[in-house]
């Protein structure tokens, strides 16, 4: 999981970079997979103190914040401060937010911003270049996704839609397919584009049809992902196996994600039959040898040779 911290920075580095504003949103969504809901947050940092604050907030509901304190060791008393929590990565923060929160805060990283405090507000304030009906949701634009509940007029719930799935906080940020319950889209104002046809970055955390695709592709040339093979979840397994490919064809760097630069050495291996590798035998050597080489080559296998 990423802290909050690595997200800032990937959002200057793609600034940098002159990427449009669609870009980094879907990067900055991704990239904060996992974080935790905090009800009423919008990118506050995640700390007991905080947790606190909102839990007590007249405006929660009670069963709110008792979510909100039990998700937190701190504050639970099944551990002491933020030490080996799940959402303290590194030792380094996230943030929470709601599901409005997170649309919120990830737009914010780009200069947009919302009116409304909640999700129908949102949906009925002048927010948006265009919105309807989810028989014409747009599936070549990044858009905000919204629920309607039985009367007609309140919206229950936000996120992003982009890519065929949807990108939401309810538990913890998530992407997965678009729900039923989905019935209205609006794409906010001050965005500059489609989603791009490029194929997405990849990382721990990521799921779909483009990790089913990466994971095949390494399947193809080899690389090992059992026990749970082409499973489109991209979890640590994949990553370590995305990290040998790039050692493997000098994809720099090593890092076990797979950005434009892994995809085209992706297609390219696949096209070209992928890299010939070789098994060495060297027949008697002592056993010094064997452990220095053994110690080079972790991978090799050792024998004792027979009579």
């Amino acid at each position: 999981m990423n802290s909050y911290q690595d997200v800032d920075e990937l959002v200057a580095r793609m600034k940098e970079q002159g990427k449009s504003k669609t870009e980094i949103i879907i990067a900055a969504a991704e990239a904060e997979l996992g974080w935790p809901y905090v009800w009423g947050a919008v990118g506050a940092q995640c700390t007991p103190d905080k947790r606190q604050y909102y839990a007590n907030r007249s405006s929660c509901p009670a069963a709110e914040a008792a979510l909100t304190i039990k998700k937190c060791q701190a504050l639970n008393g099944s551990g002491k401060a933020c030490g080996g929590c799940e959402y303290y990565p590194g030792n380094r923060r996230t943030l929470i937010d709601d599901c409005q929160g997170f649309v919120k805060q990830v737009c914010s990283r780009v200069g947009i911003s919302f009116s409304g405090g909640g999700a129908t507000s949102m949906w009925n304030g002048a927010n948006w270049t265009e919105k309807g009906t989810r028989a014409t949701l747009p599936e070549n634009k990044l858009c905000c996704i919204f629920w309607q509940a039985s009367d007609g007029k309140t919206m229950n719930h936000i996120g992003f839609y982009y890519g065929g799935q949807m990108t939401h906080c309810s538990g913890t940020v998530k992407r997965e397919a678009l729900s039923s319950r989905v019935t209205h889209w609006a794409i906010p104002k001050g965005l500059d584009g489609t989603v791009p046809t490029d194929r997405p970055t990849l990382r721990i955390g990521s799921s779909g049809d483009y990790v089913v695709e990466c994971q095949n592709d390494l399947l193809k040339l080899g690389y090992d992902l059992s026990p749970y093979g082409a499973d489109g979840k991209y979890g640590k397994r994949t990553a370590a196996q995305v990290q040998r490919f790039q050692e493997d064809y000098d994809v720099k760097p090593y890092d076990g994600i797979c950005g434009r630069r892994t995809w085209e050495a992706l297609d390219a291996a696949i096209a070209g039959g992928g890299t010939t590798f070789y098994t060495v035998t060297i027949p008697h050597v002592n056993k010094a040898q064997a452990d220095a080489l053994k110690a080079q080559y972790p991978a090799a296998t050792v024998s004792e040779e027979g009579d």
